[in-house]
C-alpha cells in the first residue's frame, strides 16, 4: 500500500431504539463545520448547505428495483460515525499528496412490516463538499431499474452543462437550471453557482467500481439521475452478481469555480493502489495522427523512425504510433474490423525492431487498440505488447459508460498494471477516480479536444477557457495539445492534414500547465516544431506536479494557473477575449526568496512569441501580455 494516515478515529456504533432513531439528527458537518449533509428520517430526502446556505434543496433519495416491490416505510435502525485525517501519497498527478479529511456516517434503514429489508446509506462531509452512496448487504443479486436520486438546486442558478453524448465529447453551455432542456441528458459534471450565497459546486460521480455510470436529466427543478443501461436491454439498467455498492454521488463546492480544480474529493472516494507504482513515470509523447489524415497514417518503418528521432531530439519519453499500424488495419479506425490482427504488425513493420530502435533513444512506444479488439483476447494482446517491450496502450472508441463498459474499464487497468503498461483510454466517460487506484492509468480522454481542429469549428477560445472549470474538475482529460500552427478565430479553416488552431502560440503552450494530463501529448507534426517560437517551454514543462493553485479567472473567459515541481513554479494565462490584455499576476504564494521568472507571451503575430526574463521575489506582480484568444507562460525558479 502506498498510504499513509494519522490517527483514524471511530466516534459512534450503536444500535438506536426507536425513540432514540425518531430523535437523532440525521446530519454529517465537514471538519471545519462549513458544508453538512442532511438525510430525512425515513431516508425519503437529502439536502447540502454550505455556511448555512442551502446549495442543494430537499431532493429524492433512493433506489428503483426490477422484479421485487420497492421498500416499504423505513426507519432508522443504525448509525455508525467516523472521522478520518489522512494523507494520502499520490503518483503522476496534479499533487504530489492529497489530504483526506472528513467526517462520515454510515446509517442503516430498515423496512417497517415483515418483510425488514435493509438500505444503508454512507455520508461523507469534506470541507470542499459532500458525497453519499447507497449499500445492500446480501448474498442475491440487486436489479435496479434506476435511482429515485435527484439534485434539486436551491434557487435557480446559472450551470456549465454539455450534452451527454456517446463519447462525452461535446461543448459546455452556460444556462440556468430553469432553461435546461426537459429530457435532455446532460453529462457530469454540472457545475453552478448558488444564487443566495455563491457557492460554487459541481454536481458529479466517483468510484463506478461494481456499478454504471449516468447521467443528469432536468425534471421540473430537479435534476434527476438516469443510470446507463447496456445496449442491449433498456431494463434491469443494472444487475449485481450479489448485493449492491453504489457510486458515490458528489457534490464538490467552493467559494469559486475555480477554486474546485485543486480538490481531490473525486479521487479520495476510490480505493488505494494495491502494490508498488513506482515505475509509473509521466511526461510527454510524441504522436502521428493530429498531423496526419483521419484513416491514420500509412504504416513505414521510416516514417514511425522519424517521429522516434523528434521525440528523443526534444527529450520527450515517448512515441504514441495511432491507428494502421496492425495487420488488417482498415481506413475507418472507429470499426473494429474482424479481420485486424492487433499482436501482428503490418507489413514491412518489425515491431520488436522498432522497441529497439526507440529504446537505444531513450523514448519507448505506446500502441493504438480498438477497444473490442482488446476485449476478444486481452490476455494474449498485453502479453505480446509486453514482450515486444512497449511502454503503454491507448484504447479507444468504448462510447459507452453502462455497466458492461465499467467492468472493462477496471478488468483493463488491472490487466495492465500486472504488466506495468501504461494506459490511455479514448472514447471515454468522463474520470471517476480509477486512476487513484491504478496510477498507471495516467489518462484518459471524454473531452472535446483539439484533434476536433480537423473536423469543424467547435474548439474555439471559449470552448478552451470552459474546460479547466468543467470537465477537468473529475479528472485528468487528454485534450492533446501542442498545435503549433497557430491563428485566429477570424483566420481558421477546418483542415484534416497539418490542422490549424483558433488561438495563439501563447495559448498553445499555457495548456500544458492548465490542462491536467500526466501523459501529454506533442500533437504537431515535428515539422511544426523545427526553430519554432515557444517550443524550449514544451521541452521543459512537466506533466505530473506537487502542488497545483488556482490565481484567477472565470469559466468561459480566462484562467490563470500556478503548478509547482520541487522548487520551481510554472504559470499558465489563457484567455478567450478578442483584444490584448495584460494580466497582472500577484507572486504572493512563492516562498521568502529570489527568483528568476522566464516568461513567454504572445508577440505581434498568433504564431510569435516574445520571451523575457526578470527576478522577482513573493512581493512582486508578474505582468503576462496576452493577446486575443491568446496567453503565457512562466517559469519561476528559485537563485542561490
Amino acid at each position: 500500500m502506498i498510504k499513509t494516515s494519522l490517527p483514524v478515529a471511530l466516534i459512534a456504533s450503536a444500535f438506536l431504539p426507536p425513540a432514540c432513531a425518531a430523535a437523532a439528527p440525521l446530519i454529517v458537518s465537514s471538519p471545519d463545520g462549513r458544508t453538512a449533509i442532511r438525510i430525512e428520517r425515513d431516508a425519503s430526502r437529502f439536502s447540502v448547505s454550505r455556511g448555512g446556505q442551502a446549495v442543494i434543496a430537499p431532493s429524492p433519495i433512493g433506489l428503483e428495483f426490477d422484479g421485487v416491490p420497492e421498500l416499504g416505510a423505513l426507519v432508522l435502525e443504525k448509525r455508525k460515525d467516523v472521522k478520518v485525517d489522512q494523507v494520502i501519497p499520490l503518483i503522476a498527478t496534479k499533487s504530489a499528496q492529497a489530504a483526506d479529511r472528513y467526517r462520515g456516517a454510515t446509517l442503516v434503514f430498515r423496512e417497517r412490516g415483515a418483510a425488514g429489508r435493509r438500505l444503508s446509506i454512507d455520508l461523507r462531509a469534506y470541507n470542499d463538499g459532500v458525497a453519499f452512496r447507497y449499500r445492500i448487504d446480501s448474498t442475491e443479486p440487486v436489479r435496479l431499474r434506476g435511482e429515485k436520486t435527484a439534485f434539486v438546486p436551491a434557487g435557480d442558478p446559472e450551470c456549465l452543462v454539455t450534452v451527454a453524448d456517446r463519447a462525452h465529447e461535446a461543448s459546455f453551455e452556460r444556462m440556468q437550471l430553469s432553461q435546461l432542456r426537459a429530457g435532455q441528458a446532460y453529462d457530469v459534471p454540472v457545475v453552478c453557482t448558488a444564487p443566495s450565497s455563491g457557492t460554487a459546486y459541481a454536481i458529479t460521480q466517483s468510484n463506478l467500481g461494481g456499478y454504471t455510470g449516468a447521467s443528469l436529466v432536468r425534471e421540473g427543478n430537479a435534476l434527476k439521475l438516469r443510470l446507463s443501461a447496456p445496449p442491449e436491454r433498456s431494463a434491469p439498467a443494472f444487475v449485481s452478481q450479489a448485493g449492491l455498492a453504489t457510486a458515490w454521488r458528489v457534490v464538490m463546492m467552493g467559494d469559486r469555480v475555480g477554486d474546485l480544480i485543486g480538490s481531490h474529493l473525486v479521487g479520495n472516494l476510490n480505493p488505494a493502489p494495491a502494490g508498488d507504482f513506482s515505475w509509473v513515470k509521466p511526461g510527454k509523447a510524441a504522436w502521428d495522427w493530429y498531423s496526419g489524415p483521419l484513416a491514420g497514417m500509412k504504416p513505414d518503418m521510416a516514417s514511425y523512425k522519424r517521429f522516434i528521432d523528434f521525440a528523443a531530439a526534444a527529450g520527450l519519453p515517448y512515441y504514441l504510433i495511432d491507428a494502421g499500424w496492425a495487420m488488417g488495419s482498415g481506413p475507418e479506425c472507429w470499426i473494429a474490423l474482424p479481420g485486424t490482427d492487433i499482436t501482428r504488425a503490418a507489413d514491412g513493420i518489425d515491431m520488436p525492431e522498432l522497441v529497439r530502435y526507440a529504446a537505444a533513444k531513450g523514448v519507448g512506444l505506446i500502441l493504438w487498440a480498438h477497444w473490442e479488439h482488446v476485449a476478444q483476447r486481452m490476455d494474449e494482446v498485453l502479453d505480446t505488447y509486453a514482450r515486444w517491450g512497449i511502454k503503454g496502450v491507448k484504447i479507444d472508441f468504448m462510447n459507452r459508460d453502462d455497466q458492461d463498459i465499467v467492468a472493462y474499464y477496471y478488468r483493463v487497468a488491472e490487466a495492465t498494471a500486472r504488466r506495468k503498461l501504461l494506459l490511455d483510454l479514448h472514447g471515454a466517460y468522463v474520470p471517476a477516480g480509477l486512476q487513484r487506484t491504478y496510477p498507471n492509468f495516467i489518462t484518459q480522454e471524454g473531452v472535446r479536444g483539439a484533434e476536433w481542429n480537423k473536423m469543424d469549428k467547435s474548439i474555439t477560445p471559449r470552448h478552451n477557457l470552459m474546460l479547466p472549470y468543467t470537465r477537468m474538475l473529475a479528472g485528468p482529460m487528454d485534450y492533446t495539445p501542442g498545435g503549433f500552427r497557430n491563428g485566429t478565430p477570424a483566420s481558421f479553416a477546418v483542415r484534416e492534414v497539418n490542422p490549424q488552431a483558433q488561438t495563439t502560440r501563447g495559448q498553445a503552450l499555457a495548456m500544458y500547465v492548465v490542462y491536467d494530463s500526466p501523459l501529454q501529448m506533442v500533437s504537431d507534426d515535428p515539422g511544426a516544431y523545427q526553430d519554432a517560437d515557444g517550443f524550449d517551454f514544451v521541452q521543459r514543462v512537466p506533466t505530473a506536479w506537487d502542488d497545483t493553485r488556482f490565481l484567477s479567472g472565470t469559466p468561459g473567459q480566462d484562467i490563470v494557473l500556478a503548478r509547482r515541481k520541487g522548487d520551481s513554479w510554472y504559470l499558465g494565462a489563457m484567455s478567450a477575449e478578442e483584444g490584448e490584455r495584460v494580466e497582472r499576476v500577484a507572486l504572493g504564494f512563492l516562498p521568502e526568496g529570489r527568483y528568476r521568472a522566464t516568461v513567454w507571451q504572445d508577440g505581434d503575430a498568433p504564431n510569435a512569441v516574445h520571451r523575457v526574463v526578470r527576478e522577482v521575489t513573493s512581493r512582486d506582480v508578474l505582468s503576462l501580455r496576452l493577446a486575443g484568444a491568446g496567453g503565457a507562460v512562466a517559469i519561476i525558479e528559485r537563485l542561490p
